[in-house]
């Protein structure tokens, strides 16, 4: 009753609060569900207000002691690999951060979503199970009686009403005791998601169907793909039929299948909405009490009442793949937050999901949703955890039910023989199938310990049936050569191999679970055994036939590989062979003989995988050329370190077992048989065909190659007595013989267990020593010295490539150490009893046999047997015997001579010796073959070998018949043979001489014809500025000083500089045509002193004054490279017409603002300097000196003040500061005037260029020669350049002068030269009136209304305006003048004093701490001053005078800079930053306080001006200074501390939980949400992504971004240009890890960080960018402007 009550309740109210319009208001909505429907339900659970209810509950029970949060895709996951019992046993990163193993050795990757955090979970972790927060606490169940009924009532009916209508297929009427009371005619046409069509695809089609705009399709497109399905229409039934018919008919335009389109009645859409809600509703009510989640469960999972239905969930699970996205998610959540939380009602879960795991593989396998969102992804969580698994076998046989699942899948690619056959599967069904074998990976993780009766019987049945797919596999796809034509369609192989790489590693979690118990090994090995023989693909054509070689007779059937049908896939032999290896390892192949029948035929067991390894050799020696790619791919896999270990490997071992088991002398003509090789070697087969030889000399090679692995390769444990730790420590020895490699590359090189790891730490430091990266690159491990004995030239893992160049690298290291190049092969360690007699084989005559015959070719030297190979081959010989030497040494010197029955050494002396052929005859011979000099040493190696054996044997000392050997060679070359080599050598000799004369004949013919060449070469043809010094020796002693009456002479240099794009020399002049040198300009915020403010950007406000906090400044670098301007001209014409023709051009260089790569270096421009040589100049200082005392600081103030009234054709008030000897208009000629310079056309054009390229990329304005601020933006960048380079230099502590590089000491000459040059082309009025504006800011008395205060201005810029403009006073109407180097020496000298004072009264007001000095209304300005002024000339010597010479410094280092630049007076050997010596060079007391001193009359009434100026009252704390130095933020020292930054980070534009792309701002240190939508804005009209807009702000359009979820750097330049850099992070082995592929753990390299910051004070990121777009090719455009 109470149940039908709660269910007329919910069918009542759901439909008057859903569906109510088209589009509902969210937020409404949901106030409304809460007050009317799910507040009712909490009042009837808790029988009391849900709030008091809920804090009774929550102090009777604990938390949960399990995690279990469920990860989002994209979100950062750690695995221990130290302690976790397999990798997927992962941590969410906050209880990561709180636990143990943050100390160990863990992973980081991005979780692809629906796993959950393993927490507390016991079974998951070996040591620290759970992190501080969830500590285990004993969970309590409720208390509140009556409670627990109430729950499950409510939870049976809910849930019920959840299940009923998730499963509800009507889309027109609901149940019946859900219908509503009247019926409306009201439906919605609702749109799914589906994999096949794209975004672009389903927003063509809304916008066609349901006349939308795009954003609405858009919005609508975006939610169907995150919820899975969305309401498009809401009508009348006939409305929402034509919408539904239409968009089927649109979409099935585009691709072949149509949308999926249902039309819900309202009252459906309304309870499936309501439905979803509850599910929210649920987990939140769970996650009150433990108590809640129990209930929960059993109403999950208990049975049905009807009978025939299953439990709710099992319902709900059933359904999945039909189900949409939103409520797959949602039966997911729920699923994790209750079934998997509970250890009981897990397992009863896990026998539900495995009772019900073949449909659900089926569903997912027609399902188009990826596996995360499906329910069979919920494996993972079941079958990795050990009891359960161990559970689901005993009960479920679930390894059983996995295969049987994979085989009736894979049915369909049977063929009429029972074997697989995939030709023309469907890949994408195919994928989901392979899936599953994960699954059969996760139960098999963790072998038992103990094992049951049943456990065993349950295995084994397992295993049979796993034998059976297995079956299904050996000798599949079989290949047979082609002959005649090629092969005309290539055959399916890919999906074999895929199969084969799933299984490799089960396979060996299978060999693992039979080893841990000696029955279940025995058992197993008897039902492969069976499996074995049972398989059909080995019927021989014919009848078995006897051969015959040295007296030995072997019985077999014949085949060839190369004319009958021949397999790559036997996995149940190799299975065979793992498993043998194991019976010797564990000791069990003592109680074989029990299980098995003796008489078993071991040679049919080697039988397949010796054809296999019989194709590898034939397709490399080019015999199955015919037959395509495929079967090379196939090889190529065979061998590859993916797939060798159970292919490869195995094989070997197959071969090992059966020679232990055969006789040697059969086993050896058993595969010269199969090599197709028994006749060559019998002697009754001979040919002329070169191709057959060839042939046949490759097949040797890799018989002779099989025979030493099968005798050689023992590093298997089970075959000989090492560890599997021994092993992988070979395997790196021998692929750091190869070079020197990084970690990752090792890893890539060596195979990877079941739990991806390798082993490599452990054995690591043993072998190698490691070398650190620098600030590029990435560390390499070096195998250590005393490892490299161990080092096999045939070693049997090297691919061809891999061999020669390892051959190559020791012999070069032996060369180096001057050691011979015999690469001697290591003792390999002995075999375990039963494969002991494998070494039988190379002392049996079949082999000795065949070594002569390879010999007595190669020192017989037989034309017709003769090619290249066959010397190749004797190598393989020779490493055969040494061997059985090495074999027959280690037995000697174990035991007595009597007990060796090993005689290599006596039947290769003895067998043949009484014509002189024996092996060691014909290896004696061998070392006078000068055909075989590579060889020469490792052959005297091996007959030193014969010697020592045979000493052992005579137990007479090695030493004494150590001397045979170096007579041997010419005791045995006849007489006759040695004279003919001698004349040879001497005809040889002769003919060379002969060439030798000719050649140098010729090439002296060549320079005498073109001896004009010759004399015409430059002598540099380098483009770097190269000065020939021819300084005029000085009249007057040096002075090292640059301004003033006692400046230094500018030494009158040549500058002889050579184009990089024609190669002619030239001298830089004035009149000569110019010479122009390379240059970017950029705007740049790298001296800012407030991020992120930006710069108001209109016209009337030119830039006079520079701002002292530098917001942006225009930077121009040069990479220092000359050229003519014509050649340039040509050049960037050229330039500009390729480019406009290549791919994506647009985003390397921006071809519309002039942008081209520098010829020689590729450094991104876009302009030009023009060089101009600097104006010789000596002063006359008796001259000098006498102007001085007339030319006084009062009086040029007043001279200048008349001149600019003069200019300005001022009248009114006399506004002069001294009243004595008025001076008038011209007075300024009267101290020394002289002609301007003449420049040549081409200069004044380039000057131009460069000017207007500086105005408009400073002002970000359209190019205009013409505007008033062109001047104004030269001084201003030639200023800015200077402080940015003085940063620079003062940052990394190198002295001013002489450590700047050449490059970037040519470039400052260079702008400076040009800043004071350009106002030749502007007009002289506009300059005369910028030249009255800056100085208003000195002398109150000129200033206007717009007259920044003392506090407003950057001094430094303001210095360089002035300085470079005073000249433009002198212009006469009639005539240009400018002023001599005494009116100059004085104006600079004048301006500099009065620019510094400024600064230091600047500098004071700033650092002040006391404000109430500078009290408040005008009237009290002077008494300001005043007190100021004392302050400053009693504390000389306090902390005051500190801090003012302390903010003075940078200043004088950038004056000391330009005034170099400017005049060329070399600075004092010592200058660097001392005070004493840079004063001195810029003519300022020692004493910087004493100009106060000096100028004490004039300074002062400019103090209370200064002062007095209402901005300075308020804005006392203004700058301080010295300017604090920008550099990037501080980045932890640990990589997971910022992904914990960036787990935390909230969007701040949108509130749903999708993936986002966290992003770094490196100069200011904001997080910004990258790639996203719903962080766009505007910017100049158009759509930006947050980063963008942010650069555009924060570094004037220049950015530096970490990306903290890929852990790489983005660099930007513009709205189009970036490139990805690798970040500053290096993990313990010195490598980047971009998008954490790796994943282990990753800390700050300084340098690294050191030279990101470098790039970007050095304005180098746009270079950088450019460098990194011109070396990938851009098939495909990137948009950065997204980003």
């Amino acid at each position: 009753q109470m149940e039908y009550e709660m269910l007329c309740f919910v069918v009542e109210q759901v439909p008057q609060i859903y569906c109510l319009e088209v589009e509902s208001n969210s937020q409404e909505e949901e106030e409304v569900v809460q007050s009317r429907l799910l507040q009712p339900l909490e009042w009837f659970l808790f029988g009391e207000d849900p709030q008091a209810g809920l804090e009774k509950l929550q102090q009777g029970s604990a938390s949960s002691q399990l995690c279990g949060r469920v990860f989002k895709e994209g979100e950062t996951v750690y695995s221990c690999r130290d302690c976790a019992i397999d990798p997927t046993c992962v941590l969410c990163m906050d209880c990561f951060q709180d636990s143990v193993h943050k100390g160990h050795r863990y992973k980081m990757h991005a979780s692809s979503g629906g796993g959950f955090c393993d927490c507390g979970d016991l079974e998951a972790w070996k040591t620290g199970p759970c992190c501080s927060k969830h500590d285990p606490g004993a969970a309590t169940a409720m208390e509140t009686p009556g409670l627990h009924e109430r729950a499950q009532k409510l939870f049976q009916v809910l849930l019920r009403y959840a299940t009923d209508l998730l499963v509800w297929e009507e889309s027109y009427e609901l149940a019946a005791e859900l219908q509503p009371r009247v019926k409306e005619d009201t439906y919605y046409c609702v749109l799914y998601n589906d994999e096949h069509h794209s975004y672009d695809h389903v927003i063509y089609t809304l916008q066609r169907s349901v006349q939308c705009d795009h954003s609405e399709a858009h919005t609508h497109t975006a939610l169907i793909d995150k919820e899975g399905r969305r309401a498009v229409k809401r009508g009348k039934l006939r409305s929402c039929q034509q919408a539904k018919d239409l968009i089927r008919s649109h979409s099935e335009h585009i691709s072949l299948q149509p949308l999926r389109v249902e039309i819900l009645h309202s009252a459906v859409m309304a309870h499936q909405s309501f439905a979803m809600r509850l599910g929210a509703w649920f987990q939140q009510i769970i996650g009150y009490s433990v108590g809640f989640r129990q209930v929960f469960c059993q109403v999950a999972l208990e049975p049905s009442s009807e009978g025939d239905q299953p439990s709710l969930i099992s319902r709900l699970m059933l359904h999945d793949s039909r189900l949409y996205k939103g409520a797959r998610k949602f039966i997911h959540e729920l699923i994790f937050c209750s079934l998997l939380m509970e250890t009981e009602y897990k397992r009863r879960f896990a026998i539900e999901f495995t009772k019900h795991y073949k449909q659900l593989q089926k569903d997912y396998t027609l399902d188009d949703h990826e596996r995360s969102i499906s329910i069979t992804a919920l494996s993972v969580q079941i079958f990795t955890v050990p009891t359960l698994a161990r559970q689901l076998i005993e009960e479920g046989n679930v390894i059983k039910v996995i295969v049987d699942t994979v085989m009736e899948l894979l049915s369909e690619h049977l063929d009429a023989n029972h074997r697989f056959h995939f030709q023309g599967y469907n890949s994408d069904k195919f994928f989901r199938i392979q899936v599953i074998f994960h699954d059969l990976r996760y139960i098999l993780i963790s072998k038992p310990s103990v094992w049951t009766e049943e456990l065993r019987t349950q295995f084994l049945e397992g295993f049979r049936v796993f034998l059976g797919l297995l079956h299904c596999m050996q000798g599949m796809e079989e290949v047979k050569r082609q002959f005649g034509q090629h092969i005309e369609v290539e055959p399916e192989w890919e999906a074999g191999f895929s199969i084969q790489r799933q299984l490799r590693h089960i396979l060996v979690m299978f060999q693992d679970w039979c080893s841990s118990d000696e029955t279940v090994l025995l058992l197993s090995f008897r039902e492969c055994h069976r499996a074995l023989m049972r398989c059909n693909n080995q019927p021989f054509q014919s009848e078995a036939t006897d051969y015959y070689m040295c007296k030995h007779i072997l019985h077999v059937s014949p085949y060839k590989v190369s004319q009958e049908p021949v397999s790559i896939h036997l996995p149940i032999s190799r299975a065979l062979a793992g498993l043998y290896v194991q019976l010797c390892y564990t000791g069990a192949v003592k109680r074989l003989h029990e299980f098995l029948d003796p008489s078993c035929d071991f040679t049919w067991f080697a039988e397949h995988p010796l054809r296999c390894v019989v194709l590898a050799a034939q397709v490399s020696a080019e015999m199955w050329r015919r037959n395509g790619l495929s079967l090379v791919s196939q090889v190529y896999y065979y061998h590859d370190v993916k797939c060798r270990d159970e292919m490869f490997d195995k094989d070997v071992i197959m071969l090992q077992i059966a020679a232990s088991k055969m006789d040697p002398n059969h086993f050896i003509m058993l595969i010269l048989q199969r090599f197709e090789l028994f006749d060559v070697f019998n002697g009754s087969l001979a040919s002329k065909d070169q191709e057959l030889l060839k042939q046949w000399n490759r097949l040797t090679e890799e018989m002779l190659y099989l025979l030493i692995i099968i005798v050689g390769e023992r590093y298997v444990p089970g075959i000989s007595h090492v560890t599997k730790e021994d092993v992988t420590m070979r395997e790196v020895i021998h692929l750091l013989c190869i070079q020197p490699m990084a970690h990752s590359s090792l890893v890539k090189g060596l195979p990877e267990n079941e739990s991806h790891e390798t082993g490599l730490e452990t054995v690591i430091p043993k072998v190698a020593t490691f070398k650190k990266p620098g600030v590029s690159g990435h560390g390499l491990y070096e195998v250590k010295k005393e490892c490299l004995p161990e080092f096999n030239p045939f070693f049997f893992h090297y691919s061809k490539s891999q061999h020669s160049k390892a051959e190559d690298a020791q012999k070069k290291r032996r060369t180096q150490e001057g050691s011979d190049k015999a690469l001697r092969p290591p003792v390999p360690p002995p075999f375990c009893p039963a494969f002991s007699s494998i070494v039988h084989l190379l002392c049996c005559d079949i082999l000795i046999h065949i070594l002569r015959r390879v010999l007595q070719r190669a020192v017989e030297d037989r034309a017709t047997y003769w090619t290249e190979a066959m010397i190749q081959r004797v190598p393989f010989a020779c490493i055969s015997l040494p061997l059985g030497l090495l074999e027959e040494k280690a037995q000697l010197g174990a035991s007595t001579v009597e007990q060796v029955t090993f005689d290599f050494s006596l039947k290769a002396r003895t067998i043949g010796s009484e014509h002189r052929k024996s092996v060691f005859h014909l290896l004696s011979k061998m070392t006078a073959l000068p055909s075989l000099e590579a060889q020469k040493d490792m052959i005297k190696w091996t007959l030193q070998m014969f010697e020592m054996v045979k000493c052992l044997r005579e137990k007479s000392s090695p030493a004494a018949s150590m001397s045979v050997e170096q007579t041997k060679p010419e005791e045995i070359v006849p007489d006759k043979d040695k004279a003919e080599r001698k004349r040879k050598a001497e005809a040889a000799k002769l003919h060379r001489q002969k060439i030798m004369a000719q050649m140098s004949a010729m090439q002296k013919n060549f320079i005498e014809s073109h001896k004009m060449l010759y004399d015409n070469m430059p002598e540099s043809s380098q483009g770097e500025p190269v000065a020939s010094r021819e300084s005029l020796p000085s009249s007057t002693s040096k002075l090292c000083v640059a301004v003033g009456p006692q400046r230094g002479s500018t030494p009158a240099e040549r500058e002889v500089l050579t184009c990089i794009l024609c190669q002619e020399e030239q001298e830089v002049q004035a009149r000569s045509p110019a010479m122009v040198l390379t240059a970017c300009v950029q705007r740049s915020t790298v001296l800012t002193q407030c991020r992120g403010k930006t710069l108001a950007n209109n016209e009337t406000m030119y830039p006079l004054f520079m701002p002292p906090d530098l917001a942006v400044g225009t930077h121009t670098g040069s990479c220092g490279h000359v050229m003519h301007a014509t050649c340039w001209q040509k050049y960037f014409e050229a330039v500009q017409n390729t480019t406009r023709n290549r791919l994506h051009a647009e985003l390397i260089i921006d071809l519309e603002n002039g942008e081209y790569m520098c010829p020689l270096c590729k450094s991104l421009c876009n302009t030009v300097v023009p060089l101009i040589p600097l104006e010789p100049l000596t002063l006359n200082y008796e001259n000098a000196e006498l102007v001085g005392q007339l030319l006084t600081l009062p009086r040029w103030i007043q001279i200048l003040s008349a001149r600019i009234k003069g200019l300005n054709h001022l009248s009114g008030e006399n506004t002069a500061l001294c009243g004595e000897g008025q001076p008038d208009f011209r007075s300024i000629l009267s101290f020394g005037v002289k002609e301007p310079r003449k420049y040549s056309d081409s200069i004044a054009e380039m000057l131009v260029v460069c000017a207007t390229t500086v105005h408009r990329v400073g002002l970000q304005t359209g190019p205009n020669e013409l505007c008033p601020a062109v001047p104004v933006m030269s001084w201003n960048t030639c200023a800015f350049t200077i402080q940015a380079i003085e940063n620079l230099l003062q940052e990394e502590d190198k002295t001013l002068f002489g450590s700047l590089q050449n490059r970037q000491l040519a470039g400052l000459k260079a702008v400076v030269q040009f800043s004071a040059t350009q106002r030749l082309k502007s007009s002289q009025a506009v300059i005369q009136k910028h030249f009255t504006d800056m100085l208003g800011a000195l002398l109150p008395t000129m200033s206007s209304e717009s007259t920044p205060s003392i506090l407003e201005v950057d001094f430094f810029h303001l210095l360089v305006g002035l300085v470079l403009a005073i000249p433009a006073l002198y212009q006469e109407e009639a005539v240009d003048l400018q002023p001599s180097a005494v009116s100059s020496a004085y104006n600079h000298l004048y301006i500099l004093h009065l620019v510094t004072m400024a600064h230091m009264v600047q500098v004071l007001l700033s650092s002040t701490d006391d404000t109430a000095v500078f009290g408040g209304e005008e009237g009290e300005a002077e008494r300001a001053a005043a007190e100021l002024y004392a302050a400053v000339s009693q504390c000389t010597g306090g902390s005051v005078a500190d801090r003012v010479r302390r903010g003075v410094t940078p200043f004088l280092r950038c004056a000391a800079l330009f005034f170099n630049c400017l005049t060329g007076v070399p600075p004092p050997e010592e200058l660097s930053s001392q005070m004493e010596a840079l004063c001195s060079y810029l003519a300022l007391p020692c004493d910087v306080f004493q100009l106060f001193q000096e100028h004490r009359g004039t300074v002062f009434p400019l103090l209370q001006r200064w002062c007095g100026h209402p901005a300075v009252t308020k804005a006392l704390k203004g700058e301080i200074y010295p300017r604090k130095r920008n550099r990037l933020i501080e980045l932890p020292e640990d990589y997971s501390a910022l992904l914990n930054q960036a787990s935390h980070f909230q969007c701040p534009n949108s509130t749903d939980d999708e993936r986002k792309h966290p992003t770094l701002c490196l100069f200011c240190g904001t997080i910004l949400c990258s790639q996203s939508t719903c962080c766009h804005s505007q910017l100049d009209g158009e759509e930006v992504g947050a980063c963008t807009a942010h650069a555009a702000t924060c570094g004037a359009g220049v950015g530096m971004f970490l990306r903290i979820r890929e852990c790489e750097m983005v660099l930007m330049a513009s709205k189009t240009r970036g490139s990805t850099y690798p970040a500053p992070y290096l993990d313990d082995y010195g490598e980047t890890d971009p998008q954490l592929g790796r994943g282990n753990p990753l800390h700050l390299c300084p340098e690294r960080y050191r030279k990101l910051h470098q790039l970007w004070q050095q304005h180098c990121i746009l270079e950088e960018i450019a460098r990194s777009l011109e070396v990938v090719n851009v098939m495909f455009a990137f948009e950065w402007q997204m980003l």
